[in-house]
């Protein structure tokens, strides 16, 4: 699949000295920064979500069994 993308003239000049000094192409940098972008993400989603039973007092498996129970 192909996107378009609108860069400034600054930004291809250091698009341009990062393949040359890697020797990678343009897009190959592109794709590289966009996964790095959605791994940061998705990490920070993990480590947003981490920790989120917090002060609770009840264990989690007590919790899930308790829950279960109901069924």
């Amino acid at each position: 699949m192909r996107a378009l993308v609108n860069i400034d003239e600054l930004q291809l000049r250091e698009l341009d000295r990062l393949a040359k000094k890697e020797r990678k192409s343009r897009a190959a940098l592109i794709r590289k920064a966009i996964d790095d972008l959605i791994e940061k993400q998705s990490a920070e989603r993990i480590d947003d979500a981490f920790g989120l039973w917090g002060e609770r007092k009840i264990d989690g498996l007590a919790y899930q069994e308790s829950v279960r129970s109901e069924w």
